[in-house]
């Protein structure tokens, strides 16, 4: 057997995704939504504040894994402190890597359960737009999500 053959991902022929910009990946549950210092960065300028003020105002640090963006409590269905049901993600632009490049997390494409599973909450898996193994294994392997 071709060792290359063995070592192809499941998704070897490509995967199907197209945002609907449904905001169901902006929260629903309890969870994440890891910051590197360079977007921190970033959107502290955007918003036209020091850094500082900035992550006391937006972010919270999970002890041994990192910054996270707040996020609403239960209320709100968890969602990021930067989305809003009516108006959607008002940093779109500068969001962070592990939004920007949702579903082709290393979680999420690690097998294919888990792709099958996340599915069956986000509308835009297995719809529109074609993206090949290759785009999908750089994509994941810069998600923005710590190691565990």
């Amino acid at each position: 057997m071709n060792d290359e053959i063995a070592a192809a991902p499941w998704y070897a022929a490509g995967l199907q995704f197209t945002c609907t910009q449904c905001g169901r990946c902006c929260g629903g549950a309890p969870g994440y939504v890891w910051i590197s210092a360079e977007e921190i960065a970033a959107l502290s300028r955007h918003l036209q504040m020091d850094e500082g003020t900035f992550r006391q105002s937006y972010t919270v640090t999970v002890e041994g894994r990192g910054v996270s963006l707040r996020e609403r409590g239960p209320r709100d269905n968890y969602h990021c402190v930067f989305y809003s049901t009516e108006s959607g993600c008002s940093v779109y632009a500068l969001r962070p890597a592990q939004c920007r490049t949702w579903p082709f997390w290393r979680a999420v494409v690690g097998a294919q359960a888990s792709w099958q599973e996340h599915g069956r909450g986000c509308p835009g898996m297995d719809q529109g737009q074609w993206h090949s193994a290759d785009i999908i294994a750089t994509t994941a392997a810069a998600d923005g999500v710590p190691d565990r």
